[in-house]
């Protein structure tokens, strides 16, 4: 499982010309899956993205998670951060097939939607992602257990 975690002062993303999810100060992230990903993945990813310390405290230092201001997440469901790029045209065999990928996106969303406010994008659908890339601040965060 992989994550593009970018700090924001505000993010949102428009299916068809409207808004399906708009936060201010947060976390706006980019989440993708791989062939081999489970519920085991994701519950660790949920952890650490909320406890993740990339804020500035009173002294200019990041020390504080998106839940320690009180900041909200938007996910964005976003396959191609499985590309294979070994040619020019990118090939997505890497990334988990969109029915079993969109049940662990539900699912995703619903274990971080324990820790902070959770907007969306649509699983599938075409999206425009706007952002306000706050310092800018952008943090790759992956995991696959091996078994």
């Amino acid at each position: 499982m992989k994550l593009v975690v970018q700090r924001v002062s505000d993010a949102s993303v428009e299916v068809d010309s409207e808004i399906t999810g708009q936060i201010d100060e947060g976390l706006m992230v980019l989440v993708g899956f791989g062939v081999n990903d489970t519920t085991r993945e994701a519950d660790y990813l949920a952890k650490k993205l909320v406890k993740l310390r990339i804020f500035q405290d009173e002294n200019g230092k990041m020390n504080k998670s998106v839940k320690d201001i009180g900041g909200k997440l938007l996910l964005v469901p976003q396959f191609t951060l499985y590309a294979s790029t070994k040619k020019n045209r990118p090939s997505f065999h890497k990334s988990l097939n969109p029915d079993d990928a969109t049940v662990l996106f539900d699912y995703f969303t619903e274990q971080c939607s324990q820790y902070v406010g959770v907007e969306t994008g649509v699983f599938g659908a075409f999206m425009k992602v706007n952002l306000l890339n706050n310092g800018p601040v952008t943090i790759l965060l992956e995991k696959e257990f091996e078994d």
